[in-house]
């Protein structure tokens, strides 16, 4: 698996320093001198190609999610390469250098900025420098601390209070109201961590024999989910009858740990979690997992698109969700193959 993430991150490095270094279109990295700066106007002014200028800030790069929407950016950013340039910066999981990088951009002279916040909290700073600098900022998937329309034109992304339900709700009548959960946590400080919590807990709390007897952070990762599952299973054992994980990764990690430990996920421990990744999807039909809620990585045509208006000067909502959908046995295999 490392190996696979490792080459997709040389991947996605060598296609940005190509387009950059043949001036494509598309630019991973641009050049300062070829836009200008978005401050002293409220709409984004153009580079010097008469294009203008997109820096996304991605908060990391270590798994299929996170890969998933940033080609998604990318891609997006090629169907109007006559419009749009784009710069990409990853923070590798700090929220220091996600502040550094969109500082970097806005040195950069960018004209718009897809921010994907690593943690709510944190990138005030970064959404300051922003503002001073009268450049429009627009959280994608992930919510941070400000004030919408003021230190950011809109929030992009699910409903992540609903997607913890939904794993809920099906938990609930799968089970007739009685399980032994272990949740594996995303990042902590994130929003989407706090909301799929919360959306969870809201619907469980109903059922008191609905009962959370383990609750770790596994950090969205696949090998800190097996590890983290490695050590609840030593110490609660036979109580485990469902794991909640936050994402497919942790999801897929705790399969494993499960499965060394001669139990068997889906049957022995039922696995719910949410994102609806290829491998997720794979598990299922397999029948290592029981359900995910989808979150779906594909932004770029809603970034690019909600840019558009605000540089129409259209009215936009402050927060715009997307549809997810359920994926169980039922629907599985249908979907695999388009999966991420």
């Amino acid at each position: 698996m490392k190996s696979w993430i490792d080459m997709q991150r040389v991947t996605m490095l060598v296609i940005v320093t190509t387009l950059a270094l043949t001036n494509s279109t598309f630019s991973g990295c641009a050049k300062k001198e070829e836009s200008v700066s978005g401050s002293g106007s409220s709409a984004p002014a153009k580079s010097s190609n008469g294009k203008i200028v997109v820096g996304f800030s991605q908060m990391e790069s270590n798994n299929p999610w996170r890969i998933a929407e940033t080609n998604s950016i990318m891609e997006e950013a090629r169907k109007r390469a006559n419009r749009f340039d784009l710069v990409v910066t990853d923070a590798q999981g700090q929220t220091s250098k996600q502040v550094s990088d969109v500082e970097d951009l806005i040195a950069q002279r960018v004209n718009a900025i897809f921010l994907a916040p690593r943690e709510f909290e944190g990138l005030a700073p970064a959404l300051q420098a922003a503002k001073e600098a009268r450049i429009p900022v627009f959280l994608i998937d992930r919510e941070a601390a400000g004030v919408a329309g003021e230190d950011y034109i809109a929030f992009l992304g699910s409903n992540f209070v609903e997607q913890g339900r939904r794993a809920a709700e099906w938990l609930i009548k799968e089970t007739n109201g009685k399980a032994g959960i272990v949740e594996l946590t995303g990042t902590a400080g994130s929003s989407v961590a706090r909301d799929r919590s919360q959306g969870f807990m809201n619907e469980i709390k109903q059922h008191p024999d609905m009962k959370i007897i383990a609750s770790q952070t596994g950090d969205f990762s696949r090998a800190a989910g097996q590890k983290v599952m490695e050590n609840i299973i030593q110490s609660k054992n036979r109580e485990i009858t469902t794991v909640y994980a936050h994402n497919d990764e942790m999801a897929i990690g705790a399969i494993q740990a499960l499965k060394a430990a001669g139990l068997k996920p889906g049957h022995d421990v039922l696995i719910v979690s949410v994102d609806g990744e290829k491998d997720a999807l794979k598990a299922i039909i397999n029948g290592e997992m029981n359900i995910t809620v989808e979150s779906n990585p594909r932004f770029g045509p809603l970034a690019f698109d909600t840019l558009e208006k605000h540089l129409r000067k259209e009215n936009i909502p402050t927060k715009i969700i997307l549809e997810d959908r359920f994926f169980d046995r039922g629907n599985a295999e249908q979907f695999v193959e388009e999966a991420y």
